[in-house]
């Protein structure tokens, strides 16, 4: 068993029997878990919980919605063919950091840095719910939102960022040993209820664009876009493509 610090010094176990329980487990993830390739690391990202201490305080967060870009080869990375630019350089950092970028100069969008440092694989957080009132409460304040339909409140990721309040001062930043965004193990998703689909809005990825390389939790309300074509994650296919074997140890 890990024992893993929380910011405020508290100890918590990374217990296997925690992800059984009725409550989401609180225990930082560690490193060694993001070292894996981002597009193994995606679906096992669902289910876990981003936590973002805030001025109007503590936001918790249940990933539910993600997107693997895996450099290289991927022609939907930003850092397609080790491509180092002033934005993408975050990509080619150590696992577990942020990498935070901006898209049609006003929304901003997370991604967590996985694998080897210097191979540039991130998976993208494209939707997550919050866990109690309290998160939804302030999440509202940050995106002003009024409506009654809560799901618009973080149902895509410049929704995600504005609603958690995570902004391009955050690229780069160190969630493994950060005090103001980190990453818990929640409660983790079983393949039988996640869904396969191609990522949004890539089409310059040329043969990438129709790889199904988004993850979601089916029948989650808070789901960006359900895609009818979706297939389970736990079919032979899917498996084998995944995670290089059916037989992967979920964790």
């Amino acid at each position: 068993m890990d024992l893993h610090i929380t910011p405020k010094g508290k100890r918590v176990r990374m217990e296997h029997e925690l992800k059984h329980g009725d409550e989401p487990s609180q225990a930082r993830l560690p490193l060694s878990w993001f070292r894996q390739s981002a597009l193994p690391l995606a679906p096992q990202l669902l289910g876990r919980t981003i936590v973002r201490v805030t001025d109007q305080g503590i936001i918790r967060a249940r990933i539910v919605e993600t997107e693997s870009y895996v450099a290289p080869h991927d022609k939907g990375s930003h850092a397609y063919n080790n491509r180092r630019t002033k934005r993408t350089e975050t990509m080619f950092q150590k696992a577990g950091h942020a990498y935070v970028y901006l898209i049609y100069g006003m929304y901003h969008c997370l991604n967590v840095v996985a694998a080897q440092e210097g191979q540039a694989e991130a998976v993208l957080i494209r939707a997550a719910a919050p866990l109690t009132e309290h998160d939804e409460s302030i999440m509202k304040r940050y995106r002003s939102l009024n409506s009654n339909k809560v799901v618009n409140l973080s149902n895509g990721p410049g929704k995600l960022c504005r609603a958690m309040h995570i902004d391009k001062s955050f690229d780069g930043y160190d969630m493994m040993d950060g005090e103001e965004m980190w990453l818990e193990a929640g409660k983790p998703v079983w393949p039988s209820r996640i869904l396969c689909a191609p990522r949004i809005n890539i089409p310059y990825a040329e043969e990438y664009a129709d790889v199904l390389w988004r993850f979601y939790v089916a029948d989650d309300p808070y789901v960006s876009v359900k895609d009818k074509q979706a297939v389970s994650l736990a079919t032979h296919e899917r498996m084998i493509e995944t995670f290089g074997s059916e037989g992967f140890s979920w964790t």
